[in-house]
């Protein structure tokens, strides 16, 4: 990769580079997992947006200006501002110990005491299931700002796959959505355009008429009022109303619910600060702060959420009543392999509960690339067509809740030729 001394460009344009020593370790456009196999490494969170590109201006609304791309970067060193450096001190201890009236009340803390009764069943229509859902992430593709899909012909793809699921599946409860919705810098607001552009008039109107359980992935935050804001209902993405089908179900950053009819619950983690514990690393500054406007708030608020995310878990996965805990978050398991051991083994705990994991960030669908959680099972879903390939499996992965209360999942793949 280019010196990190020597300035980058883009489109003509030299970008401006504000980051932390150290906080950008990822620089391969490949990489080599533990089995000898050559496995692509998405490099997004090691590139750099344009100043000139502004929060709710997607790149393709600007005439004449062609789609650029990102660059990965082999190192960063810059000097910080003192506040920069104060921040990142501020960041790193939080996740050690964070308070829980931190930042805010949380919701999940709210709901903890929710009576399954508040949970309504619907109708089934096979009587051989309680039901079934679908799971896709890193979908919201952008004419601007993309890696290697020059177009959003492989989200669509993948979109009629789905409502063709749906439609064979009869039972479909709910679509869990694992992040990075809207590329690249996510929405400002409910009345932001690319919730038509990017998902009404993409998925099926028979896809969004059940709730989209979601979380923010790191593209999500940038322009998202969620990133500089210590409330969740500033959040640009959050919604309580699981009726409001206009919008994604997130009735905050973290939070669960508690499905009786299907013997399941899900749990819906905001992991962002692990953003760059890619590949068994350690933890790291969450550096998609650096593309907000508000880094210094960013930089607590994230680590804050995150750290909360987990206290969630652990108490989920004490007291939950269901047999099947969903799990899922914007990133795989292979991230938190090093720095949170303790989640893996959580996640690989079958004593109780058979737990099923799903996160995205990096874009294909398998079992293979992932931390084990064995005996039970996890899944990479980020191959939504929204960024690009970093595999052939692109797609995403349903679940099925049987009569006997025995969830299975699979993968369901477009051909990877319209990709």
């Amino acid at each position: 990769g280019p010196s990190p001394e020597a300035p980058f460009f883009s489109g003509g344009e030299a970008l401006e580079v504000v980051a932390l020593v150290g906080i950008v370790e990822r620089c391969e456009l490949s990489m080599v997992d533990s089995r000898g196999a050559a496995m692509v490494a998405s490099v997004e969170e090691a590139a750099l947006l344009g100043s000139e590109d502004s929060c709710g201006l997607p790149a393709d609304t600007r005439a004449g200006r062609a789609p650029r791309p990102y660059f990965a970067i082999s190192a960063i060193a810059a000097l910080l501002v003192t506040v920069g450096f104060a921040a990142l001190a501020v960041a790193l201890q939080s996740r050690h110990a964070v308070p829980a009236s931190t930042l805010g009340a949380s919701l999940w803390a709210v709901r903890r005491n929710e009576s399954p009764e508040a949970n309504l069943s619907r109708d089934l229509t096979n009587s051989s299931r309680k039901g079934s859902f679908i799971v896709i992430g890193d979908w919201g593709w952008d004419q601007g700002h993309h890696g290697n899909l020059f177009s959003n012909a492989c989200q669509k793809e993948i979109a009629k796959a789905m409502v063709e699921k749906f439609d064979e599946l009869g039972d479909v409860k709910f679509i869990i959505n694992v992040g990075d919705s809207f590329y690249p810098s996510g929405v400002t607001g409910k009345n932001d355009s690319q919730w038509d552009t990017k998902w009404r008039n993409i998925y099926d109107a028979k896809l969004r008429s059940v709730p989209w359980y979601s979380v923010y992935g790191n593209h999500d935050y940038r322009c998202d009022p969620c990133a500089c804001s210590e409330d969740p209902l500033e959040c640009a993405q959050v919604n309580g109303d699981e009726s409001n089908l206009d919008y994604f179900y997130m009735p905050a950053t973290s939070w669960f619910k508690y499905h009786p009819e299907l013997d399941l619950e899900v749990v819906a983690m905001d992991t962002n600060q692990y953003v760059g514990s890619w590949n068994y690393k350690t933890l790291t500054a969450p550096i998609d702060c650096f593309l907000t406007k508000c880094i210094i708030n960013c930089s607590k608020i994230i680590p804050s959420r995150a750290q909360e995310s987990f206290r969630m878990f652990y108490d989920r996965m004490e007291l939950s009543a269901a047999r099947n805990m969903v799990v899922f978050s914007h990133y795989p398991t292979d991230y938190f392999a090093g720095p949170e051991p303790n989640f893996i083994a959580a996640l690989s705990n079958n004593s109780k509960y058979h737990v099923e994991y799903f996160g995205g960030h990096r874009h294909d669908v398998d079992r293979a690339s992932t931390a084990s959680t064995a005996p039970n099972n996890n899944w990479l879903v980020g191959g939504g067509g929204g960024w690009g390939c970093d595999g052939q499996k692109q797609g995403f992965v349903v679940g099925e809740i049987d009569a006997n209360s025995n969830l299975t999942t699979y993968a369901v793949l477009v051909d990877i030729q319209k990709c």
